[in-house]
């Protein structure tokens, strides 16, 4: 059987599980990635908790604050994700070992996201408690469908640009020159979203196509990044 066929039968959920856990269990070692994310989002708060001049901030101007946090503090994690596999020769292994390639996307988009979510279980309190007010806490359930859409979109794109600068010598600089503007669509979508529920009397729940134009985005996004990573890989 040739090693295409071989890659082709085998289960694709395994390799995605051991490369998701190589992935964890590096960080739980030698964490790096999640306290820079954390150190950088409570920095940045604190930053416009006393730049603005203001004891609080609420609606457009509290979510534009969260997700621009979020968005560069998930880029330090993108500019770290495939450094392992770049200075140990991963990237080789992944090539001649009989798996589907795609599972190495797989097992850093999920490793993103659960850094992420790491992220903002510290982050989000921290902003509530810097700039919101005293009851920030009526949309709650909606603020975390919608920071987990955000997430997946951070994770597919993040992947996938990750993948193709990692190889690159100003990796730094192409990551978020590559990322921010792919990711406009989902974050004007996610502000959108995050206004009503961070305003001092706003509503439980966004407009649902707000919710809905993000979910169109990791959907599409997400599949897009699944379909070209093999030859991205493989170039």
């Amino acid at each position: 059987m040739s090693r295409d066929a071989a890659r082709r039968d085998a289960k694709p959920m395994r390799p995605t599980m051991a490369l998701l856990r190589k992935d964890l269990l590096l960080e739980r070692r030698a964490p790096e990635s999640i306290p820079a994310m954390v150190l950088f989002s409570i920095t940045t708060f604190v930053l416009f908790h006393f730049g603005l001049g203001r004891d609080e901030v609420d609606g457009s101007l509290a979510a534009g604050v969260l997700l621009v946090t979020i968005l560069f503090a998930a880029i330090l994690g993108i500019n770290r994700l495939f450094v392992a596999e770049h200075e140990e020769g991963g990237f080789d292994a992944v090539l001649m070992a009989p798996i589907d390639r795609t599972a190495l996307f797989l097992a850093k988009g999920t490793a993103l996201f659960l850094f992420l979510t790491l992220v903002e279980v510290v982050a989000v309190p921290a902003f509530a408690i810097l700039l919101l007010g005293p009851s920030p806490w009526h949309g709650l359930p909606a603020l975390i469908v919608t920071l987990a859409l955000v997430n997946l979109a951070l994770s597919s794109v993040g992947a996938l640009v990750a993948a193709l600068a990692i190889r690159t010598r100003s990796r730094d600089l192409i990551v978020p020159i590559v990322t921010l503007p792919l990711l406009v669509p989902a974050l004007i979508a996610a502000a959108r979203a995050c206004a009503p529920l961070l305003a001092a009397h706003g509503d439980a729940w966004p407009a649902a196509k707000w919710l809905l134009m993000l979910g169109l985005y990791d959907l599409v996004f997400g599949l897009l990044a699944y379909a070209v990573f093999d030859f991205l890989l493989e170039d």
